[in-house]
């Protein structure tokens, strides 16, 4: 019987350790709902993260146009996002990353 009681116990624990992991970029995507209208990879209500990331790719100014768009709600109606410049800097950081 704690054979069981031990597999429940470690799949419990893996699944709680994934939110325990989740940094201020996640934490902020979440707060906002970003994924209401962006996916990773697929346009939804907005440009896909890989395809904001392929456009920006080797721009010197990237983080300087993202970080203000996000901060100033940009020209095309972006939903501005209240949070620390380092917070939204690690936001653009996932965005970049995206593949």
């Amino acid at each position: 019987m704690r054979f069981p009681l031990a597999i429940v116990a470690a799949f419990a624990t893996v699944a709680f350790a994934g939110a325990a992991v989740a940094g201020p970029a996640e934490d902020i995507i979440a707060k906002e709902k970003c994924s209401k209208c962006h996916t990773a990879t697929t346009t939804k209500k907005a440009p896909s993260w890989a395809s904001v990331a392929e456009k920006y790719k080797g721009k010197a100014d990237a983080e300087a146009k993202l970080l203000n768009m996000l901060k100033t709600g940009g020209p095309d109606d972006h939903n501005k996002v209240v949070a620390s410049d380092a917070d939204l800097k690690a936001v653009i950081g996932v965005v970049m990353s995206s593949k």
